[in-house]
């Protein structure tokens, strides 16, 4: 387990003393943070690293999972679907049907704390049984264009919390309740995000079948349509008729994701027969594959059609590579177009900088460099830790908006 002082060298001392001051002012209050799952998607990666960090400082934060069925999550991935604006046929049993694994995973779960976190749409309806303590939902998904019918539903759950969490100003909802801003983060001493050795990277190339003889053109992401792995695809191929590249897609699958399974057999026929094309299922818990693919990347992509965040685009600058992503939800946070990775809108735009960045080297290692120090200034975790403490203390307050 990582310690407090080892990010020392990266932050700062000064970071380091006022977390700790601030985890005392917290001492004594129990807060529990509630989710959908344990394994996969970028919210439990973060909770996974931040729940112990949060103890170190003295905080007493505790971490449950809501259970349910296959039936359940195949309607929370359609509600996932819709408020990214996806339309989705969601009829009025499903909608009851919801509510009722709410409901009995309320009547198993200690929900008697000072402070409930509670994570995305699934356990929303957990509020129905607040029995005191203050509660805030957090919101990890791009909620600029939700469908309305469901988010009219949602709404209905989430105007009864004490607050709400999002990551972006474009995210946030005409509410009755405190809203309050907080982007995620990366951990850059976990094992996807820490240093590897040159012997390291190649390891895991080898283990893949990946050659280092011709540019590499990587996308980290689950195998999700809306994280667009077929217009990665396309791009590539693209990028292929006038260049000699490789494209590695690798990701997994999430325990509250029903479509992964589907969408992975899609992309594997769309590249079918092209040697140059690396389709990786990675299990739970591949972070140091991940980090060495970034690492042997020439040109990093996140191409989603709508994103909550996409922390993969902060790992990728982090280990000062370019990045090309789409303008959606919060990537536009971490990138300045031209100046710390490239902000693109299309198929063809996205081949169109995957070419320019191939043959312009320079350029490509300046955006690397100022997409790092731009990674260390805003979406480190000891920042995102440091937020979460003081939204927790601000429930003890008064006020409406709240920007931190």
């Amino acid at each position: 387990m990582t310690k407090i002082e080892e990010y020392t060298p990266i932050v700062g001392q000064a970071v380091i003393d006022e977390l700790r001051l601030l985890g005392e002012r917290l001492a004594g209050r129990r807060i529990k943070n509630v989710n959908s799952t344990a394994v996969g998607g970028g919210v439990a990666e973060i909770l996974m690293r931040m729940i112990p960090l949060l103890g170190q400082l003295g905080v007493n934060a505790e971490w449950d999972v809501i259970r349910g069925d296959d039936h359940f999550f195949v309607i929370t991935k359609k509600f996932h679907n819709a408020l990214h604006g996806v339309h989705e046929q969601i009829l009025d049993e499903d909608l009851a049907y919801f509510l009722e694994i709410n409901r009995q995973n309320a009547s198993t779960m200690d929900l008697d704390c000072d402070i409930l976190f509670i994570h995305d749409p699934q356990p929303v309806a957990l509020i129905e049984h607040k029995r005191g303590g203050r509660w805030l939902w957090r919101c990890h998904i791009d909620f600029s264009r939700p469908d309305e019918r469901v988010w009219a539903f949602l709404k209905g759950y989430v105007s009864r919390y004490d607050g709400a969490v999002f990551s972006a100003p474009s995210f946030a909802r005409m509410l009755g309740i405190r809203q309050i801003l907080i982007s995620p983060s990366i951990d850059p001493l976990s094992n996807k995000n820490r240093e590897l050795s040159d012997e390291q990277v190649n390891e895991v190339l080898d283990r893949f079948g990946i050659q280092r003889d011709k540019p590499i053109i990587t996308q980290i992401s689950r195998f999700d349509y809306l994280k667009d792995p077929l217009g990665v695809v396309k791009a590539y191929q693209l990028v292929k008729e006038h260049l000699d590249c490789q494209l590695v897609l690798a990701g997994g699958g999430a325990t509250d994701d029903p479509e992964g399974a589907q969408v992975l057999a899609e992309v594997q026929q769309a590249a079918a027969g092209d040697p140059d094309v690396f389709i990786l299922f990675l299990p739970p818990a591949s972070d140091l594959e991940i980090n060495a693919l970034q690492r042997a990347s020439d040109v990093v992509l996140q191409k989603s059609l709508r994103e909550g965040f996409g922390l993969t685009v902060s790992e990728a600058l982090w280990k000062g590579k370019p990045v090309i992503a789409s303008a959606v939800g919060g990537i536009p946070l971490q990138i300045a177009h031209k100046y710390s990775g490239i902000l693109t809108h299309s198929v063809e735009g996205t081949a169109y900088w995957i070419k320019q960045l191939l043959q312009a080297p320079d350029f490509a290692r300046k955006l690397g460099q100022n997409g790092r120090e731009h990674v260390r200034n805003n979406f480190l975790i000891t920042r995102h830790v440091r937020e979460y403490l003081l939204a927790f203390l601000a429930m003890e307050h008064r006020g409406d908006v709240i920007q931190l």
